[in-house]
């Protein structure tokens, strides 16, 4: 995983823009102040192609009893959907950590719909709970897109 980081030093809230190969860190000072980009966290394994991530074929063997030749059963996991439980980890962790330096006011987490329920898991498991989660995909989207996004939901939650 690559990372970017600038610090945050006052007590803010925190938008965390994610899908299962990228996560932007948002701060802003205030209900509808200005959103600043002060961290990027990249999955690259999510990028790779699925046959690149499994080894060659499976491990061969003898049988205890007889001459029976086998090979080995291959994992049945997907290593991109490990990568992105990992990969939801590392930020769930990070946010954990601002929480405990009291460094978040208000917690909202913007997770394509494919990745956001990984990312609740991560979560939960830290001990956070998001002020406001949208299931939507946005990654790539500029600061304005986002800042309108969570004023139109700002202000459904306030009516």
């Amino acid at each position: 995983m690559v990372g970017s980081q600038s610090t945050v030093s006052a007590k803010s809230h925190w938008i965390i823009v994610a899908d299962e190969a990228e996560a932007h860190f948002f701060s802003r000072e205030g209900k509808f102040g200005p959103l600043l980009e002060f961290s990027l966290l990249q999955n690259e394994t999510a990028r790779e192609k699925l046959g690149n991530l499994y080894s060659d074929s499976a491990g061969r063997g003898f049988d205890n009893q007889g001459q029976g030749r086998h090979a080995y059963a291959k994992d049945k996991s997907d290593p991109k959907k490990q990568s992105y439980a990992v990969f939801a980890k590392s930020i769930a962790e990070r946010i954990s950590a601002s929480m405990k330096d009291n460094r978040i006011s208000k917690l909202v987490v913007i997770a394509a719909p494919r990745f956001l329920g990984v990312l609740r898991k991560a979560l939960e498991q830290v001990n956070v709970k998001a002020d406001l989660t949208i299931d939507k995909e946005v990654t790539g989207r500029d600061a304005a897109f986002i800042r309108t996004l969570l004023d139109e939901h700002e202000k459904k939650s306030s009516l």
